[in-house]
């Protein structure tokens, strides 16, 4: 990783705004390339203002562990990952339940629980070392000027402005994103009403890899295994309902996580530090303006409830990564983006409606929805067909999976 300086008006074949979890794999995935690659970061990774690799964690799809096993970095994140083996749904107080079991779906785990503070620590000790990554840190966009053969970015940097330009700028700033609003993209947003409340917890006895989806009257409530024996709790409420909960002391909250979610896991033991975040659905009105591309929650931001968000923006960034690792060296970068556009277009639609569709089957309150809920989950509980596909949407909607989802290198 090159951390010097750069010079005003620098040329760059690729610059990445945004160095979360999306932005630093994808800025990692093009290691080894003939790309001159810049990396722009507002907050150092190991800060604790970084809001990308906070307190929360992430589960990883098969897909997800395979792009980072193919990137050389899973073995650092496997320590600290849990394997899910398990996964149990439930529609609090009706009798709808369904299970899944890793064995019966013939693979040895659903996907892997790790926190973000790891993920971010495995994914920029990896960059250190890639000569071809220059990074600038902390920096900030201040304006980005779209032509036909590039983009020309102004970057705050050490109280100085410094002028960069690329073929191609990939915003990976999240759902805020500075760079998608000055390439004039505009973002739809939908707010879910609701609050996520994120807390680790111990239970008196450890967990044995079940995931727990349990759909309540203010929203969804998960329960994922951690490494350690503990659980990750992201309990999705209403906005006042989340101010009571916040308020109260770590034994009541614990007797208010009892009341809703019951004793599956056992008596909670030790709450953590309460985090809130605010949920709603954003999608880009466009994923490609002339040369800037957007990725991961630039593009789509998506609720909780089924974990998908970052398993979707890593197949972005591995889907990017490999068409312009394989474009020649003059390639036409508007044909090659609309085409990354067009081939992410289905897997992106159809996440994005599975989730949502979540969110609202199972927030409806209209008469009779309960009862075909219920006997849904029942139905889903009997069909081993419908658990098989239901096992491999971490894999992604979208007919082709990127090099290195399947174990091949990028080029």
């Amino acid at each position: 990783m090159n951390a010097d300086v750069y010079d005003v008006a620098r040329d760059f074949d690729v610059i990445v705004v945004g160095g979360g979890m999306v932005g630093a794999s994808f800025a990692l995935a093009l290691r080894g390339t003939r790309l001159r690659v810049l990396l722009i970061e507002g907050v150092p990774p190991d800060s604790a203002s970084q809001p990308s690799f906070d307190e929360r964690t992430t589960a990883l799809g098969n897909g997800s562990r395979q792009i980072f096993e193919s990137l050389g970095v899973w073995p650092a994140m496997e320590a600290e990952a849990s394997p899910i083996r398990s996964i149990h749904v439930s529609d609090a107080g009706r009798f709808g339940v369904a299970r899944l079991d890793a064995k019966e779906q013939g693979v040895q785990a659903f996907g892997y629980v790790v926190p973000n503070r790891v993920i971010g620590r495995v994914l920029w000790q990896a960059l250190r070392s890639v000569p071809n990554v220059t990074v600038a840190m902390p920096a900030q966009v201040k304006h980005a000027t779209l032509s036909e053969d590039g983009v020309l970015i102004d970057v705050l940097r050490d109280g100085k402005v410094e002028r960069v330009q690329a073929s191609v700028a990939v915003a990976a700033d999240g759902a805020g994103s500075v760079l998608r609003a000055s390439a004039g993209i505009d973002a739809e947003v939908e707010d879910y009403d609701q609050v996520a409340i994120v807390v680790n917890a111990a239970t008196d006895k450890p967990n044995a890899g079940e995931a727990f989806e349990r759909f309540t009257a203010s929203g969804p409530l998960a329960v994922l295994p951690t490494a350690g024996g503990g659980y990750t709790v992201v309990w999705a409420v209403r906005p006042a309902r989340a101010a009571e909960l916040l308020a109260l002391d770590d034994q009541a909250f614990a007797a208010e996580l009892l009341d809703s979610f019951g004793w599956r896991v056992g008596r909670w033991t030790r709450v953590g530090r309460r985090n809130q975040y605010p949920l709603a659905l954003s999608r880009a009105t466009e994923t490609v303006a002339g040369r800037v591309v957007l990725i991961g929650n630039a593009a789509q931001a998506l609720h909780p409830v089924a974990g998908q968000g970052f398993n979707l923006g890593l197949r972005d960034a591995a889907t990017l990564a490999e068409m312009l690792a394989a474009g020649n060296t003059d390639p036409d970068f508007t044909e090659l983006l609309a085409r990354f556009s067009a081939w992410r277009a289905e897997d992106r639609q159809g996440v994005t409606r599975f989730t949502d569709g979540l969110v609202k089957l199972f927030g409806s309150d209209l008469p009779g929805l309960g009862l075909v809920r219920n006997f849904g989950l029942l139905l889903f509980d009997l069909s081993p067909t419908a658990k098989r596909a239901l096992s491999r949407v971490s894999w992604g909607f979208a007919g082709r999976m990127p090099r290195l989802a399947r174990g091949l290198p990028l080029e």
